[in-house]
C-alpha cells in the first residue's frame, strides 16, 4: 500500500502545516504551478516527490519535472498534468493522452478548485487537489490524501490548510 499526499498550485509558497501530512505518507505528488525549487526541496527533505510543471513554472523547474507524468503506483496507472480540464471537458492534450494511455487515475491542477469526480465514460477517477498556495482566487488552501492498494484507490481525505489570506 502506498499513501499519497496530493498538492497543486503552491506558487512558491510552502505551508508549514503540510509537514504533518507529509510525514504520514510515502510520497508527495505535485500537480504543477510549483513556483520555486525551494518548495520542492522542502518536500524532498521529508519524502519522495513526483511533480509536473505548470504554466507559471520557470526553466529551472521545467528542466527537472515533466509536463506530463504517466506511471504505475501499485497496480493503478496514473496520469498527472497541470492543465487537464474535467470529465467531458478535458483539454485536447490531456484527452489525447487519456485515450492513448487509459489511466485509472487522472490528476491535474490549475483551476484552484478541489474536485473528486469519477468519469464513467472513460472509467477513471479524476482528482484536482485545489491549491495549497497563497496566489489565486481560492478562499481555502487544500490538499488530498489517499492510499493506493493494489488496484484500489481508497481512504480519500480532503485536507483544509486554512484560509488563503
Amino acid at each position: 500500500m502506498q499513501k499519497i499526499l496530493l498538492i497543486s498550485d503552491t506558487h512558491g509558497y510552502f505551508d508549514e502545516k503540510l509537514v504533518k501530512y507529509i510525514n504520514t505518507v510515502d510520497e508527495v505528488w505535485h500537480a504543477g504551478d510549483i513556483g520555486t525549487m525551494d518548495v520542492c526541496q522542502k518536500i524532498e527533505q521529508l519524502k519522495p516527490l513526483r511533480a509536473v510543471y505548470g504554466n507559471i513554472d520557470g526553466q529551472d523547474i521545467r528542466k527537472i519535472y515533466p509536463k506530463d507524468a504517466i506511471f504505475n503506483c501499485e497496480e493503478v496507472k496514473v496520469f498527472i498534468t497541470h492543465i487537464g480540464g474535467y470529465p467531458n471537458r478535458y483539454s485536447a492534450d490531456a484527452k489525447k493522452l487519456i485515450l492513448q494511455e487509459k489511466p485509472a487515475l487522472f490528476i491535474c491542477g490549475h483551476s484552484h478548485i478541489l474536485k473528486i469526480m469519477f468519469d464513467k465514460q472513460l472509467n477513471l477517477l479524476h482528482l484536482n487537489p485545489g491549491a495549497a498556495g497563497m496566489q489565486g482566487f481560492h478562499q481555502v488552501k487544500t490538499a488530498l490524501r489517499f492510499a493506493i492498494e493494489g488496484k484500489e484507490i481508497k481512504n480519500m481525505e480532503i485536507i483544509e490548510l486554512g484560509k488563503r489570506a
